[in-house]
């Protein structure tokens, strides 16, 4: 039986190894946002070092998907349509660990910086690509995916107003010139988490289109 699910494409390691990579990705940002909840001290090693093991993590996933399409003769998806989830949901934790490597030689605290709202967009992205990955073991409903699709452009598009919003008010301030260089480059990297999961539901939106 386990011989026939597979020459028919219903193994569902692939899935398996999806959801897994969606989660390591969400345990990044979670790790993220605990650093930015108590920003007014100095990230610890342990903690910065846990945000990099989470990149390592999903790098073995990746990998892993990789050695499998290449021994798997029918997959249940199309080939290009995992590789191309694979990537988008690596780029997640890769992206946040750029984050985790500033916090690290910053010269300084970011005292009183407010991170609340990016929090908030940084929870919300991530849980709602968790949410469409898993969604793909399942019957594939083609609105329920495009609700949370919407759903993450929406977060994307608000993150792009608030990094515009706080770099005017960067250059208002006219703070120290690390300082701001030092913001700018977080808040930037901070939007392209957003971005990177926003991407990583256009690609399940058209995996979903295309077997509806």
């Amino acid at each position: 039986m386990h011989f026939i699910q597979k020459l028919l494409g219903k193994d569902e390691k692939f899935f398996d190894l999806l959801e897994a990579s969606a989660e390591e990705a969400r345990s990044s940002v979670q790790l993220l946002v605990a650093i930015l909840e108590s920003i007014d001290k100095r990230p610890d090693e342990k903690t910065l070092s846990e945000v990099m093991q989470a990149r390592r993590k999903d790098k073995r996933i990746t990998n892993e998907i990789t050695e499998q399409l290449c021994k798997t003769f029918v997959t249940p998806l199309e080939r290009e349509d995992i590789e191309a989830l694979s990537a988008s949901l690596y780029r997640i934790p890769k992206t946040v660990e750029k984050i985790g490597e500033r916090l690290m030689i910053l010269p300084f605290h970011l005292h009183r910086q407010d991170f609340e709202k990016h929090i908030s967009m940084l929870d919300q992205a991530t849980e709602t690509v968790v949410v469409m990955v898993k969604g793909l073991r399942r019957e594939k409903n083609l609105e329920k995916v495009g609700e949370l699709n919407e759903r993450l452009q929406y977060i994307e598009g608000e993150a792009d107003k608030l990094m515009l919003s706080l770099l005017h008010e960067l250059y208002r301030k006219k703070d120290e010139p690390m300082k701001m260089i030092v913001l700018k480059d977080i808040y930037e990297l901070i939007e392209k988490v957003i971005d990177r999961c926003r991407d990583a539901g256009n690609v399940i939106t058209h995996i979903v289109l295309k077997h509806s």
